[in-house]
């Protein structure tokens, strides 16, 4: 991310933080990363990886998405590019919040991703190249065109071909109980 793009997403962190009441300590305890860290990326500076965004998220009790959203240049990491393009606004209480994503993966790239929170499931669609994807134990290997929705509130990996990948993500979260808000 350049320079705009981190300034903008540290002033969105901290906003999304602070409306929860959330101290910095806080926070990095419960996102599991250092205090430090967590203030570098506030003050624009530092260099987030895409596992410590999904953290920081599902922290906050926020998609991936509404965390990013402000800042229109993709998140790269490892080989990894995820840029969002499309996310659910103004939802009803009966409706689910989703994200749809951009991700293009190197050559040989294996992702491992966090759980994300209880119930949410994942719809990834190939565009080009091959990979194998999904929970421990259930993953399944696809190709240019081929569709695979799995339970994501699992550890799930991403093992990319030696030709790489383009897949469009969907993520649709739980809906939320008439409790949650």
């Amino acid at each position: 991310m350049d320079e705009i793009a981190l300034e903008t997403l540290g002033r969105h962190l901290q906003a999304l933080r602070q409306a929860q009441g959330l101290s910095l300590t806080q926070l990095a305890a419960q996102a599991e990363i250092a205090k430090s860290n967590l203030s570098r990326l506030e003050q624009g500076i530092g260099n987030p990886t895409i596992d410590t965004l999904w953290r920081l998220a599902k922290q906050l009790g926020v998609p991936f998405g509404t965390l990013v959203a402000p800042v229109a240049t993709p998140v790269e990491e490892n080989g990894v590019s995820v840029h969002l393009v499309e996310q659910s606004h103004h939802q009803r209480h009966d409706e689910p919040a989703v994200d749809v994503y951009l991700m293009r993966c190197a050559p040989g790239t294996i992702r491992q991703a966090e759980p994300h929170p209880p119930g949410t499931r994942e719809t990834l669609q190939v565009i080009e190249g091959r990979v194998s994807v999904g929970p421990a134990g259930e993953s399944r290997q696809l190709a240019a065109g081929e569709i695979f929705t799995f339970a994501a509130d699992r550890p799930h990996d991403y093992r990319v071909s030696d030709m790489g990948a383009t897949l469009l993500v969907t993520i649709v979260y739980a809906r939320e109980g008439p409790s949650n808000g």
